[in-house]
């Protein structure tokens, strides 16, 4: 976004997009420092979501403006990025699809507009690259499925262990605020995990987790470093027992709907005192 990112793109022999008219300006100036060498570029086009990228009736003039600069390799890609993919019956797609089409009909260049979704559900819209993003992970960005609907292996999961088990009473309550009354005699376990570790504090009271590979769920309010788990189900807990937030067989969508946001969400929230391992 600024001219000092071009000598790094160089260096990395990265890809650039260019989406505005500010980073055009930008790089017909670099044009004309001595040697620099040539950037291999993508041109964003906006076909409908207001967002980032250029009106698609500027594609020819774009393409003559940036052929014409020494800076620039002179096959340029085409790319835009669809709004409302993740329904897949909806007319906005294949209205972008089609104003994508129309403006590149004289046009030559590599072309990009499938993200996740639309590499899942609007084959369509497959050009000469694709661009999964939470699909790489194993995630699905559709409502009412998992990455496991698509054939999708999940490629993080979340763990804890208990570090105290309560025996509780009737009438007990549990938590900030005393959201969770006890209905019977019982345990409840105390995860070593919370919204500062990246879990969604709006979990509700129920939202499941595995205990020692048992389904339970949790009872009252998600603390900042703690949360409470019945353990009903889980007679042979105690304090050590692993628990699973989500990965593998509790699918990240399911809390992400629990929680009333998405699985992308979820995994881009994980905090740095979360201790990250490669299995």
């Amino acid at each position: 976004d600024e001219p000092a990112d071009l000598p790094i793109l160089r260096r990395l022999k990265l890809d650039a997009v260019v989406h505005c008219d500010e980073q055009l300006r930008m790089l017909e100036l670099d044009a004309k420092s001595p040697g620099a060498d040539s950037l291999r570029l993508w041109v964003k086009l906006d076909t409908g979501m207001n967002r980032l990228g250029f009106r698609p009736e500027r594609a020819t003039e774009l393409q003559q403006r940036l052929r014409g600069l020494s800076n620039v390799l002179p096959n340029l890609q085409w790319m835009s990025h669809l709004a409302r993919s993740d329904e897949f019956d909806v007319p906005s797609t294949p209205e972008q699809l089609a104003a994508f089409d129309a403006a590149l009909r004289d046009i030559d260049g590599d072309r990009s507009l499938a993200n996740s979704a639309a590499v899942l559900g609007w084959p369509a819209s497959h050009r000469d690259w694709i661009r999964p993003g939470g699909a790489l992970y194993g995630m699905s960005v559709v409502d009412g499925k998992a990455g496991a609907d698509f054939g999708l292996q999940p490629a993080m999961s979340l763990h804890t262990r208990l570090i105290a088990v309560k025996q509780v009473r009737a009438g007990d309550c549990v938590g900030y605020g005393g959201a969770h009354v006890c209905d019977r005699e019982g345990r409840i376990g105390i995860a070593a995990i919370g919204y500062g570790d990246g879990y969604p504090r709006l979990a509700p009271a129920g939202t499941p987790v595995l205990v020692d590979g048992k389904v339970s769920r949790i009872v009252g309010r998600v603390s900042m470093d703690l949360m409470a788990v019945d353990l009903d189900a889980c007679p042979d807990a105690q304090v050590g027992s692993p628990v699973l937030l989500w990965g593998g067989e509790l699918p990240i969508e399911t809390i992400a709907s629990a929680a009333g946001t998405i699985s992308y969400e979820l995994a881009c929230g994980i905090t740095r005192r979360v201790r990250f391992i490669d299995a």
